[in-house]
């Protein structure tokens, strides 16, 4: 049954248990301590998705607001799937004025390709071009 979610930007109204907890389960931020969680929520542009007053979902843009914009940490809670909650939070992102004038926005998964798809992002066609440093590395 598919119901209509209220997604908010008001970080206020975030369950910052409920988002780092849910992170704690995901293969991409396995781990990460609550702290991190809070601070890249207080510097990234961040989407709550509500049934009522519960959170069920949240993704977050971390962005310059201007070029360029990196799409994280999304995720539904499982009772809410099937429900059209990641495609209003995707909507509301991309539709967002601090987004959809980005040049460039990136996003990394490995089971979400159809959902991404459908709002306009493809496999990278100059990957070769791209580059990337993991973890803190001494210079």
């Amino acid at each position: 049954m598919k119901g209509t979610y209220e997604i908010s930007t008001e970080s206020a109204r975030f369950d910052l248990d409920l988002i780092h907890e849910f992170l704690a389960t995901t293969y991409w931020a396995r781990g990460r301590p609550r702290e991190v969680i809070e601070r890249s929520i207080r510097n990234s542009l961040c989407f709550g998705a509500f049934d009522g007053a519960h959170q069920v979902g949240f993704a977050r843009v971390i962005t310059d607001r201007a070029v360029f914009g990196y799409l994280a940490d999304v995720f539904v809670v499982p009772s809410h799937r099937r429900r059209g909650v990641a495609k209003q939070l995707m909507t509301a992102i991309i539709g967002h004025p601090d987004v959809s004038g980005l040049r460039v926005l990136l996003l990394r998964t490995r089971d979400a390709h159809g959902l991404y798809a459908q709002f306009g992002f493809n496999p990278l066609s100059d990957a070769d071009e791209m580059m990337v440093r993991n973890g803190t590395v001494p210079l």
